[in-house]
């Protein structure tokens, strides 16, 4: 079996709060006007839009890191939406219940920026 693929996600303090409640297992649905959900490839990326899109905008923000089955996950494009090294996956949101299914172990929380004070 091949090793699963490591995602990371940038997230604000309400989203956290349902993958938190969701027992760190899953995603929660998409709202209406979020038709894709978007994990990202690499580290430095998420950090980057949890810090600077993120905490502005919500008041905190947050960098969560979790595993997918490889074959499962590269089913979806991955587009690259700026530098060589700023890499989505793009989940239609009506797939995300499959592939919150994927997940190996938890969705952990790896870093956080909250307002400065």
């Amino acid at each position: 079996m091949p090793e699963p693929v490591t995602l990371w996600r940038p997230t604000g303090p309400a989203e956290l709060a349902l993958v938190r409640d969701s027992g760190w297992r899953e995603w929660p649905p998409r709202l209406p006007e979020q038709p894709i959900f978007y994990p990202v490839l690499n580290e430095d990326y998420a950090t980057r839009i949890a810090r600077e899109w993120n905490l502005p905008r919500d008041g905190e923000g947050h960098v969560t890191r979790f595993r997918v089955d490889a074959g499962f996950a590269s089913r979806y494009p991955v587009r690259q939406v700026g530098g060589r090294t700023i890499l989505e996956l793009w989940v239609p949101a009506g797939e995300l219940a499959e592939f919150n299914a994927h997940i190996h172990g938890e969705i952990e929380l790896v870093g956080s920026f909250l307002p400065a004070g």
